[in-house]
């Protein structure tokens, strides 16, 4: 079993087709949203998300060193909100499996990278979004002990 770690700039193309995958997803449940053959960062914006203490990415490799899933993470506070306490939150903005490989424990690992790497940063709580229809996702967060906290509503015109 290989290892979850900070990603370096080397994993940046196995990143790349992880995140083609995801948009795969997102474009088949909502293609009014979400464009065709595009992903959400390009190489240059993935390397400065790479080197951002704020916005950390993790990813998990095999035995030989291939990026079998990453997790895009963002590190939140709001100091001096006038209705927002002062907590510390991990938002996951992205987290992927590379598709053949999913049910194979994968996520688990690099969910549990994430959590521990937010606790040793003080955070309160870890937060992420999941798209209505993905439902497999909402299943998998589940599993990890995740509940609901808040909902996106819309009424398309």
């Amino acid at each position: 079993m290989g290892q979850c770690r900070r990603a370096l700039e080397k994993d940046i193309p196995r990143i790349a087709d992880l995140l083609n995958q995801v948009l795969t997803i997102h474009h088949n449940i909502r293609p009014d949203l979400f464009k065709a053959d595009c992903r959400k960062y390009n190489d240059r914006q993935i390397l400065a998300l790479i080197e951002d203490d704020f916005r950390p990415v993790f990813v998990c490799e095999d035995e030989a060193g291939t990026v079998q899933g990453y997790a895009f993470c963002v590190l939140e506070q709001h100091p001096g909100n006038n209705i927002l306490t002062d907590i510390k939150t991990l938002y996951i903005d992205d987290l992927c499996v590379d598709e053949t490989l999913r049910g194979g424990g994968i996520g688990r690992r690099l969910y549990d990278y994430v959590k521990e790497y937010a606790v040793e940063q003080g955070c309160h709580n870890i937060t992420l979004n999941v798209w209505e229809g993905n439902d497999s996702a909402v299943a998998f967060y589940k599993s990890l002990g995740m509940v609901p906290y808040k909902y996106g509503m819309e009424t398309i015109l």
